[in-house]
């Protein structure tokens, strides 16, 4: 795979009221210059993220890679450049005989045993957090902090990707920790073409 970029914005269906809140977003952040992003839907149904997911593709063209969140099938329908994969979905290896062997493929861990394991397999990136406290999530993992990020990129030479609770204040002590780039959900919202813009400068 060619280099992760340093800002990996991931878009939460939950976090806007409508679809037309959710794109407006998308083409701010694009305009800022972000190249990846994730589009992840917990809620929709598989037509309404089919359709989602179309929309933004056709709006963002080939400007940005677009990866699926959980669903292999919805990665192939959409035309997706990649499937993210976490814990309690579909293992790497079954994941990657859907999506074949040239879309990117990402799994998230949450500690050292977990990241070991993936990255074993065929996976083009790892993800590990969350590095810090996060709101996104109503269960999430115990928070491995700066020195979790630094344990992982010891354990694996695969692109490393921090989530959780990043924002613009902590992002740049986040790469020097050994990630190659950072997952950004709420810090995105308000704003977002600007704080896209900061977040590029900082992780520069």
């Amino acid at each position: 795979m060619n280099q992760l970029p340093r800002l990996y914005p991931i878009l939460d269906a939950g976090c806007f009221p409508d679809s037309p809140g959710m794109f407006a977003v998308v083409e701010e952040l694009a305009a800022a210059g972000c190249t990846l992003l994730q589009y992840r839907n917990k809620s929709g149904s598989p037509r309404q993220m089919l359709d989602q997911a179309r929309e933004l593709k056709a709006r963002l063209g080939a400007s940005v890679k677009l990866i699926m969140n959980d669903r292999a099938d919805l990665c192939l329908a959409a035309q997706y450049d990649g499937l993210h994969v976490g814990q309690d979905d579909l293992s790497p290896e079954a994941a990657r005989r859907i999506i074949g062997p040239d879309r990117w493929l990402g799994v998230s861990t949450h500690n050292p045993e977990q990241l070991a394991e993936a990255d074993k397999t065929s996976a083009d990136y790892l993800a590990i957090g969350p590095v810090f406290a996060t709101g996104s999530k109503a269960h999430p993992d115990p928070v491995v902090g700066l020195e979790g990020v630094r344990r992982a990129r010891e354990l694996t030479r695969k692109p490393l990707v921090a989530i959780g609770g990043i924002t613009r204040a902590n992002a740049r002590s986040v790469i020097e920790a050994g990630a190659d780039a950072v997952a950004v959900i709420s810090d995105l919202l308000r704003d977002p073409r600007k704080s896209a813009e900061e977040f590029l400068r900082v992780l520069r």
